[in-house]
C-alpha cells in the first residue's frame, strides 16, 4: 500500500499517512492542495512533521483518526475499553488497506478493527469503525472516539444548545487548551445536543472564515469534542455515548460506531452545502414535489370529530393542500395524553366506523392521507402496559419515573418489536396511509433492558432502526417524518430512514426564523418540516400576521397547523397566494443553494436559496426587532455569481410589509419596477432594504437576465 494517499473532492483534500504501518493519520483536511506527485506528497509529511521536543515519549507523537496511547498520546483515546481490567490500551497494526477500507489488528490485545475513511464527492470526510473482539474472553466497550485534526488557526467554536420550543440555538465559545465536550445522555439526538460542532477562523461567519465542522450520525446517546495541547495537537472528536456495561463483546462479536461527518468550508454557508448535496444525492432522497401539507394537531387536538375533520379536509383543499395528516387521539382510549399509547388499534370510541369514512373523503378530496403514531413509548394505563408489563425498559425491578405519562417500550425484546411491527404494517395495509408523523415524546431514563437491568440505549436505538427498515422494506411509498417532542431527534442516520424532521414545536415565526436557520446548517430545506401556525401562536401567545408567518414557513417543506375553518375569509385568500408561491418556488428551494448573509445589522437578517446553476434566486429580508438605524442601510444579496446580471424585484405576496400596499416602509425608489445589476455590485454593494416593523419580512427574486 502506498504509505501516502491524498484524496480530492469538490475543493477539498484529505491526505491520509499509512507510512510505519500504524493507524492512519490525517496530515491534512482543509482546502485543495491540487494535484500532487508522490514525491511532492512526501514533503508535504516532511514539512508537517514536528519538532520531536517535549512530547510524553522521545519524538513526535502521532495521533491517527482512532488515537492511540500506545503512541505516545495521552489525551482522549480512540478506543476505551479492557478485558477483565487488561487489553486497555491498543497498538494496531495495519495488514491491508483496500480503498477507503482499513483492516489492522492487535494480536496482543485480541482485537481487530475495520475502518473507513472516505472522501464524498460533496467534499465531505466520512468515517467510522467496527471493532471485533478476537480473542477467548469478554471485552468491554466503552468508548470508540473518532476524530480528525484541525490546525491552529481554528479559535472559535461553534456548537448549539436547546430545549422543547427552542431547539438549536448557536453558542460560541473560544477554543483554548483543554477539553470542550458535549454529552448527551437523553436516549435520542437530543435538544442539548452539539448538533454541528464547528471551530474556525476568529469571526468566521455565513460567508467568510475557515471552518471545520463535525456531526455525529447518531440518534441515541453521543459525545462530541474539541481537544487542543501544548503539544499543538487540536482535534475534533465524536462517537457514540455508552452506558456503564453496555456494550461487552463476546469472542468473535463486534461493535460498529456510528458514522462521524465533517465539513470543510470557507464560510458556514459552504460547509452546510456539502452535507446538503451529500443528502441530496442519497437514492432515498425524495424526489417527488414536496406537497404541502395540513396537521390536524392545533386545530383540533385530541376532538376527533369526523365531520369536524371533514370540513377542515374541505378547507385544507380549498387553499391547496396536497396532504392531511390525522395527529394523536385516532386510537385505544387515547382521549388525552395520560392513557392509550401503545394500544395500535383504531378507536371505536372516537371512529367507530373505523377510519374509513375520513380516509376516504380525504382522499376523495385529492389528498394524501397521513397518520400520527409514537411506537417507542406506551402510557401505563394502557392495555399494551397491563398485558406486558415486563415489555417496559428498566433499571432492574424499579420502574423509570414517568414523563408526560409514558414509559419506554423495549423494542430490543423480540416480542415487543414484533409485535409492533405487526400493528404499524396493519394500519398501513388497511388505510391508504401515505406518511407517518412518528413520535418520540420522552427521553430515556433508567433505560434498561428486563430482566437484567442492563443499560440499553444502544440496543433500542438499533431496534428502532430495524423497524424503520422493515416498515420501510414492506412499505416503500411511505413516508415518514422525525418527530421528537419537537425537533429532539435530527440527525443524519435517523434522516437514512425518514423523510423529513419536524424542526420543531413551536411554530412561531419569530423564533422559527433562528431554528430554521440552524436546522438547516445541517440539512436541506426540503427534509424541514415548516408550518403557518394560527395568528395567535400555540407555544408562545405570540401574535403575528400571516405574511410573516407563510414567508417562514416558505423556507422549508410548507405546511399548515391552524383550524382553517375558523380563518377569515380574507386569511384564507391571503395563505392561498402563499401556497401558490411555494408550489412555484419549491423547484428552486428544494435544490437550490442555501445562503445566509453577514449582515452588520442584528435587527435584520438577509436569507435566501440560490440555484446551482446561478440562474435564480429567491431572498427574505427579515426584520427580527426594530434596528438603530432609520431607514437601514443597504443589505448584500448573497451567493449570487460576480458573472451573471441579475433583475431584483420584490415578490409577491412577500412585496408589502402587512399586506398593505400603502405602506410607507415600500416607497423606495427601485421597489416599483426592480433594478438591474450584476451579481457582483449585488453580493457587495446591495440594495437599499425597506423599513419595516419588526416581525415582518419582504421577498425578493433575482433572475439572471
Amino acid at each position: 500500500m502506498a504509505d501516502v494517499t491524498h484524496l480530492r473532492a469538490a475543493g477539498v483534500s484529505l491526505v491520509l499517512d499509512f507510512s510505519g504501518g500504524t493507524l492512519p493519520r490525517v496530515r491534512h483536511w482543509g482546502a485543495d492542495l491540487g494535484e500532487l506527485t508522490s514525491a511532492e506528497l512526501d514533503a508535504v509529511l516532511l514539512a508537517q512533521a514536528p519538532h520531536p521536543i517535549g512530547f510524553s515519549v522521545d519524538g513526535p507523537v502521532d495521533v491517527a483518526v482512532l488515537p492511540e496511547q500506545s503512541a505516545g498520546w495521552l489525551g482522549t483515546p480512540g478506543i476505551i475499553g479492557n478485558r477483565a481490567g487488561r487489553d486497555f490500551s491498543t497498538a494496531f497494526r495495519v495488514v491491508s488497506v483496500d480503498g477507503s477500507g482499513v483492516r489492522a489488528v492487535d494480536e496482543a490485545a485480541g482485537l481487530g478493527l475495520e475502518l473507513v475513511v472516505e472522501l464524498t464527492p460533496s467534499g465531505l470526510v466520512r468515517q467510522r469503525a467496527t471493532l471485533t473482539n478476537t480473542g477467548s474472553t469478554d471485552f468491554t466497550v466503552d468508548a470508540v472516539n473518532l476524530t480528525l485534526p484541525v490546525p491552529p488557526q481554528a479559535v472559535e467554536i461553534l456548537d448549539f444548545t436547546g430545549r422543547w420550543t427552542r431547539e438549536r440555538s448557536p453558542q460560541r465559545t473560544q477554543w483554548t487548551h483543554g477539553l470542550r465536550v458535549r454529552e448527551n445522555r437523553t436516549g435520542r439526538t437530543g435538544y442539548d445536543s452539539a448538533y454541528l460542532f464547528a471551530a474556525g477562523t476568529a469571526g468566521f461567519g455565513n460567508r467568510s472564515g475557515e471552518i471545520w465542522a463535525v456531526h455525529t450520525a447518531w440518534s441515541g446517546n453521543h459525545r462530541t469534542f474539541a481537544e487542543r495541547t501544548y503539544h499543538s495537537v487540536s482535534l475534533l472528536g465524536s462517537g457514540e455515548l455508552l452506558l456503564s456495561g453496555e456494550v461487552v463483546l463476546g469472542p468473535g462479536e463486534s461493535y460498529t460506531s456510528p458514522w462521524q461527518y465533517a465539513s470543510y468550508g470557507h464560510g458556514l454557508d459552504e460547509v452546510s452545502a456539502r452535507f446538503h448535496r451529500h443528502l441530496r444525492a442519497r437514492p432515498s432522497h425524495p424526489s417527488s414535489p414536496r406537497p404541502v401539507v395540513v396537521n390536524t394537531w392545533e386545530a383540533v387536538y385530541f376532538d376527533h370529530d369526523l365531520d369536524r375533520l371533514k370540513a377542515l379536509a374541505d378547507a385544507a383543499a380549498a387553499v391547496g393542500a396536497e396532504r392531511f395528516v390525522l395527529d394523536d387521539g385516532w386510537f385505544g382510549s387515547r382521549r388525552d395524553d395520560r392513557r392509550g399509547l401503545g394500544d395500535w388499534y383504531v378507536s371505536d370510541e372516537a371512529w367507530p366506523d373505523g377510519l374509513g369514512p375520513l380516509t376516504d373523503h380525504v382522499t376523495g378530496l385529492g389528498l394524501q392521507f397521513g397518520i400520527w403514531v409514537e411506537p417507542e413509548m406506551v402510557n401505563p394505563d394502557s392495555e399494551l402496559a397491563r398485558a406486558h408489563p415486563d415489555w417496559l425498559m428498566a433499571a432492574g425491578d424499579r420502574l423509570p419515573r414517568t414523563a408526560r405519562h409514558q414509559q419506554v417500550l423495549d423494542l430490543a425484546r423480540p416480542e415487543a418489536f414484533a409485535h409492533i411491527l405487526e400493528r404499524l404494517d396493519a394500519l398501513l395495509t388497511e388505510y391508504p396511509v401515505s406518511y407517518l408523523k412518528w413520535d418520540h415524546n420522552r427521553d430515556l431514563v433508567d433505560a434498561g433492558h428486563r430482566p437484567t437491568g442492563r443499560a440499553g440505549v444502544h440496543g433500542q436505538t438499533l431496534a428502532v432502526y430495524r423497524l424503520l427498515d422493515e416498515l420501510r422494506r414492506r412499505h416503500p411509498g411511505v413516508e415518514i417524518e422525525s418527530c421528537s417532542s419537537g425537533g429532539a431527534r435530527v440527525d443524519l442516520e435517523v434522516l437514512e430512514r425518514t423523510d423529513r424532521v419536524w424542526v420543531s414545536d413551536c411554530i412561531d415565526a419569530l423564533e422559527r426564523q433562528s431554528m430554521q436557520r440552524w436546522t438547516n446548517a445541517l440539512i436541506p430545506l426540503e427534509l424541514m418540516g415548516t408550518h403557518v401556525g394560527a395568528g395567535a401562536s400555540h407555544t408562545t401567545h405570540r401574535q403575528h400576521p400571516i405574511d410573516f408567518r407563510a414567508g417562514t414557513a416558505l423556507f422549508g417543506h410548507f405546511g399548515i397547523e391552524w383550524d382553517l375553518t375558523a380563518a377569515s375569509e380574507a386569511e384564507l385568500e391571503r395563505l392561498r397566494s402563499w401556497v401558490a408561491l411555494y408550489k412555484e418556488l419549491r423547484p428552486l428551494l428544494h435544490t437550490g443553494v442555501a445562503v445566509h448573509g453577514d449582515h452588520p445589522d442584528p435587527a435584520i437578517q438577509v436569507h435566501g436559496v440560490v440555484a446551482e446553476d446561478g440562474a435564480d434566486a429567491v431572498f427574505a429580508i427579515v426584520a427580527v426587532a426594530t434596528s438603530q438605524l432609520y431607514p437601514p442601510g443597504p443589505v448584500r444579496l448573497p451567493g449570487l455569481p460576480d458573472d451573471r446580471t441579475y433583475h431584483v424585484r420584490p415578490l409577491a405576496p412577500g412585496d408589502v410589509p402587512d399586506g398593505n400596499a400603502d405602506n410607507w416602509g415600500v416607497r423606495l425608489p427601485w421597489w416599483r419596477d426592480g433594478v438591474t445589476l450584476p451579481g457582483r455590485v449585488l453580493t457587495t454593494a446591495g440594495v437599499q432594504a425597506p423599513v419595516q416593523h419588526p416581525e415582518r419580512l419582504v421577498l425578493l427574486r433575482a433572475t439572471a437576465v
